[in-house]
């Protein structure tokens, strides 16, 4: 007589995914939520009035620079202690972004030296698409 063993091999381990889009969208949900989005604010300018003024499409390929009227230059969030550095600054920034756009926000009170001493170090990090940002005079 012979006994017949069977074995069960069909053995099924799994991870239940009918919750999954439910967690999925939860989380979606808490980190939509819990996000701030940060905007820097930049140094205390004043800014020049103009009469025509045109508003950037987006703001996504943007990096402000930011002179006030001691002509302290901040960049996105990275002080400038010299000149200089906005060479190197501006350069890695035209690396990530090569459609980079800079907008110069200046204070009316700043020296005017100043600006052209950036302008020309934008100049030597090949940045050459620069916005002058101002106040619309009606």
């Amino acid at each position: 007589m012979a006994i017949k063993i069977t074995r069960k091999s069909d053995l099924k381990i799994g991870v239940p995914t009918a919750s999954m889009p439910d967690i999925i969208f939860q989380l979606l949900i808490f980190f939509m939520v819990t996000t701030v989005l940060r905007e820097y604010s930049g140094l205390q300018v004043s800014l020049p009035g103009a009469k025509k003024i045109e508003k950037l499409e987006s703001k996504r390929n943007v990096s402000t620079i930011w002179i006030d009227r001691q002509n302290r230059i901040v960049c996105d969030d990275v002080t400038i202690k010299d000149i200089k550095e906005l060479r190197t600054v501006a350069y890695n920034k035209l690396v990530e972004q090569p459609r980079l756009v800079m907008s110069l926000r200046v204070d009316k009170d700043a020296d005017m030296g100043i600006v052209i001493d950036v302008h020309q170090e934008l100049r030597r990090a090949n940045t050459l698409k620069v916005n002058y940002s101002a106040l619309q005079v009606l």
